[in-house]
């Protein structure tokens, strides 16, 4: 059991219990102090925590490695390739990759879950024009005025209707409708509520003084040509509403990044097939291509690659054809079959292989023919981590723009954590309110 202090309401203790197995993996970023964590989740329902001792080492070289005093092969071919780094190094590997600047327009119906390609700028003053936020009388404000307060009615002026030659002068009200256009003349509004009105003599009492705060004035939200939308931000359905709200029909949005999503192993079957001995269903792709979606981009799933070095080189050349990133799932660990490391090392361009992380301590990243390319991990949970550790921050990276809001809050461990020294440890758990 870990309990940790809500931030916003410190009164409040959020409990976090270790959760099973099948519960996602959510992402934690470690502070200095090993039992206080940064706990990071969509929802209140599932978060990692981690601890890492704040000594740090500096980034290891594959030939530096005791691992690879006996690999002389690989050593051969990744000879000064970062090998076992922490996240921060890693990170800024990748954010030194160059970015898409591809961009496109889309509808409003289209354009929930995109993001801006430029700054938005509103067409329109908004409210465009001096207008009631309440519907009742508008009148001249008189300050020596005593209350009740008995004006003639000379008129009505509805939302869209109103067309400026109804006037207000002293001693006059007219009854108005919520977001109907002031008339000239009037610079009060009392409600309705507040208003008892005779009809058949056509006049109305008030019964206290009208406000002036009742008047929603010309700009008063938004001003013409103001830049109200930065480049990059995500755009929310509220956020359509303002595009909207601003006068754009249409907007230019990042065009969303192509990601091919494969899978390597014999032993990887389509759900729904029948398993032989020794297989099993192939699921990463499936976890891969959602989180892709999560991320605001286009998941392109390949079917699962056999272990044999022509086919994935195939499949490789035809992803780095039709896609922007690649992501592969499996064969990046230090095993015989492990091809798409052996493929990355002696055709490929690796930037640095392994990470100080648990899970997910086997990634590699480098391109293929031009294409950048995620080694992740085969186990589902490390490939979940490693695409929230690495791959999210690329893709904002690669587009300039913002991706799907995660809340932090700190918490202390009343539980110890089983971690390495310098090594970034992970584990799932729940949150419970009490």
């Amino acid at each position: 059991m870990i309990t940790v202090r809500n931030p916003v309401n410190h009164r409040a203790v959020l409990r976090a219990q270790s959760a099973p197995n099948g519960t996602p993996m959510m992402v934690a970023n470690s502070v200095a102090e090993p039992l206080v964590i940064m706990v990071v989740a969509i929802a209140s329902v599932s978060v990692a925590l981690s601890t890492m001792p704040s000594h740090r080492s500096p980034p290891h070289h594959l030939n530096d490695h005791p691992h690879f005093q006996t690999e002389k092969r690989i050593g051969r071919f990744m000879d000064g390739v970062p090998y076992f780094i922490r996240l921060e190094e890693a990170l800024a590997i990748v954010r030194d990759m160059p970015t898409v600047d591809s961009e496109e327009e889309v509808r409003l119906d289209d354009a929930h879950g995109r993001f801006l390609a430029r700054d938005l700028v509103s067409l329109v003053d908004d409210p465009p024009f001096d207008n009631s936020a309440m519907d009742g009388f508008a009148c001249t404000h008189d300050p020596n005025a005593t209350y009740p307060l008995k004006l003639s009615m000379t008129g009505v002026v509805a939302a869209a209707k109103a067309d400026g030659s109804l006037t207000v002068e002293h001693g006059q009200a007219v009854r108005i409708m919520t977001g109907a256009p002031m008339p000239p003349g009037a610079n009060a509004i009392l409600p309705i509520e507040r208003c008892e009105v005779d009809e058949e003599n056509q006049t109305v009492t008030l019964l206290e003084e009208p406000k002036p705060h009742f008047v929603r004035k010309c700009g008063e939200n938004i001003r013409k040509d103001a830049v109200v939308l930065a480049r990059g931000t995500r755009l929310t359905p509220s956020r359509v509403g303002l595009c909207a709200t601003m006068g754009h029909a249409v907007v230019p949005v990042v065009r969303r990044l192509r990601v091919a999503i494969l899978s390597t192993g014999d032993e990887l079957k389509t759900p729904g097939t029948a398993l032989k001995k020794g297989e099993i269903y192939e699921s990463n792709s499936y976890g891969l291509a959602g989180l892709t979606t999560w991320a605001g981009h286009q998941p392109v799933r390949f079917d699962a690659v056999s272990d044999t070095m022509d086919a994935l080189r195939a499949v490789l050349d035809e992803a780095a054809q039709t896609c922007d990133l690649i992501l592969t799932s499996g064969g990046v660990s230090m095993g015989e079959f492990d091809y798409v490391r052996r493929l990355m090392e002696e055709e490929g361009d690796i930037k640095f292989w392994r990470m100080k992380i648990r899970p997910g301590s086997p990634p590699l990243f480098g391109d293929w023919n031009g294409t950048p390319l995620f080694g992740l991990p085969g186990n589902p949970v490390s490939s979940h981590v490693v695409f929230r550790l690495l791959v999210a921050p690329y893709l904002r990276h690669a587009t300039r723009s913002e991706g799907p809001v995660e809340w932090h809050v700190r918490a202390r461990l009343c539980d110890p954590v089983k971690s390495t020294k310098d090594c970034l440890t992970l584990r799932r758990v729940t949150l419970q309110s009490t």
